[in-house]
């Protein structure tokens, strides 16, 4: 039997009393793409953290190619040829690919130490070539695309020997192509014999690349499957421990008269946008990245200029210059990008509950606390927030949480339209199907929802009607009835 890269045996470990993994197994073989799946808050992180010396193991053992191992920091790990992708990239964007690939470990001429930066940039060129990646060793790395830089990434892994990679939502960034040049990347590296931990929500993604799946769930090991003959179901109850049951909540919102109106909105980034956005309607808009998806609806809330066109609410127009006037005409929006734009991470989850309800919360100009609680307790309540209490900070709740917690800010004001960029994007099975159930009861109540996502299944499973975007324009308009995801995907590459 083939010797695992790594292998971990009954990992505990506790924080504060509090026991967040118990006894959990995990092994990589060479050349295997291993998923590592689990709901938000599951274990995984603390797994990699104890495996690369980050935090340390409260009982068990750690082989590395058969030997016992103590790692006491990533340096260690690293010199034993593990190395990790973090989701959010260790690159400094105002240095080059080069001074980013050889960082902390720089080549000098014998003992002079003159930096040898001719060797350096002949090597990061070769790094880079042996992933089929033709970049300039003296780019600026925060000129590079999110997929370039995770490539530059690779490739320093590579650089330093690595014989795993962790890879924690490397997708999660990428456009659609960036997406199928690490696939391509993957798979060269698994030729290689280099083990892949691949950690990530997006089944498609797991059938798609992965040789076998390990699912943790509140801290244990559950199992290990091959995906070639796993069920998703088989995944999905194992990840919740329980029958999920349909992953979309039945359509069943009574759609009414026209709630919002485009009329040729128009800007640098999309030309002449038309449409209608009816009472309790979730309008899906699909499309590659990078298509104008996400600039059309941050005109409509006031993030992005727009050179011509018009907006009207329930028949009346509206002039959107800035988010506070879209705010005052009923419109919340839910962003992509949930930590930097979406939550005050260093903020309460009441805190960032009643941001934007200060109005209705406060008597004239002063905060009643008795109101704040009592609209937070409400939200609370009806997103199913799992959390410490009102005052522990957001950054410390799961990502799912995070993202309930992104929407019920704009729940308090009560609005009339809803626009989700992602609403799903990172966070696990069990936390969509919450997300979804909130956004059909929402629809019930006569919001008229908009749902911007990269995920074809949830455009599919959520829309009434789809809008498909290429290149800044409409390409397609679907009814739900007539959809599929080929005519989503012929649409968002420019068929007709």
């Amino acid at each position: 039997m083939t010797q695992p890269i790594v292998e971990m045996k009954g990992i505990s470990k506790s924080f504060v009393g509090n026991k967040v993994l118990n006894n959990v197994d995990f092994e990589v073989l060479p050349g295997e793409v291993h998923a590592l799946l689990g709901e938000n808050g599951a274990g995984k992180s603390t797994l990699m953290k104890i495996l690369t010396g980050i935090h340390s193991r409260d009982e068990g053992e750690i082989y590395v190619k058969g030997e016992a191992v103590e790692f006491n920091n990533p340096k260690e790990s690293e010199k034993a040829g593990i190395a990790v992708i973090h989701q959010e990239l260790n690159i400094i964007p105002y240095l080059t690919v080069m001074e980013n690939m050889f960082l902390g470990r720089e080549l000098k001429y014998g003992k002079t130490g003159v930096t040898n930066t001719k060797k350096m940039k002949q090597l990061t060129k070769e790094y880079l070539q042996q992933l089929g990646i033709d970049l300039d060793p003296l780019a600026l790395a925060g000129n590079l695309s999110v997929g370039q830089q995770q490539m530059v990434e690779i490739a320093k892994a590579i650089s330093v020997n690595a014989e795993m990679i962790v890879m924690d939502e490397p997708t999660a960034a990428l456009t659609d192509r960036e997406i199928e040049r690490l696939f391509e990347v993957v798979d060269r590296l698994r030729e290689q014999e280099v083990g892949i931990v691949y950690i990530s929500h997006r089944m498609e993604e797991i059938y798609r690349i992965c040789d076998r799946v390990s699912i943790l769930r509140d801290g244990e090991y559950i199992g290990t499957r091959d995906t070639k003959t796993v069920e998703y179901e088989e995944i999905i109850q194992m990840l919740v421990g329980r029958e999920l049951g349909t992953l979309y909540p039945e359509r069943d919102a009574e759609i009414g008269e026209v709630k919002m109106k485009v009329e040729g909105l128009t800007s640098d980034a999309f030309h002449d946008i038309n449409f209608d956005l009816r009472e309790g309607e979730i309008l899906g808009v699909a499309g590659l990245m990078g298509a104008g998806r996400s600039e059309i609806m941050q005109s409509l809330f006031g993030y992005r200029a727009i050179e011509s066109g018009s907006i009207s609410i329930e028949g009346k127009p509206v002039n959107i210059k800035k988010p506070t006037d879209a705010i005052d005409a009923g419109i919340g929006f839910v962003t992509e990008d949930r930590k930097e734009q979406g939550l005050v991470l260093s903020m309460s989850v009441k805190e960032n509950l009643s941001l934007p309800n200060l109005k209705g919360v406060s008597h004239q100009t002063v905060l009643s606390e008795k109101s704040e609680k009592e609209l937070v307790d409400d939200l609370v309540k009806r997103l199913n927030v799992k959390m410490a209490g009102q005052n522990q900070e957001v950054r410390m709740l799961s990502g799912g949480n995070q993202q309930k917690v992104v929407i019920g800010k704009w729940l308090g004001i009560n609005p009339k339209i809803l626009i989700l960029d992602e609403p799903t994007r990172g966070v696990d099975v069990g936390a969509k199907k919450e997300i979804y159930h909130i956004m059909n009861e929402l629809t019930k109540q006569g919001v008229s929802i908009v749902m911007i996502s990269s995920e074809l299944p949830e455009v599919l499973g959520m829309s009434d009607r789809i809008l498909v975007i290429h290149e800044g324009r409409i390409g397609a308009e679907l009814k739900r009835e007539d959809a599929t995801q080929e005519k989503i995907m012929y649409a968002a590459t420019g068929g007709e």
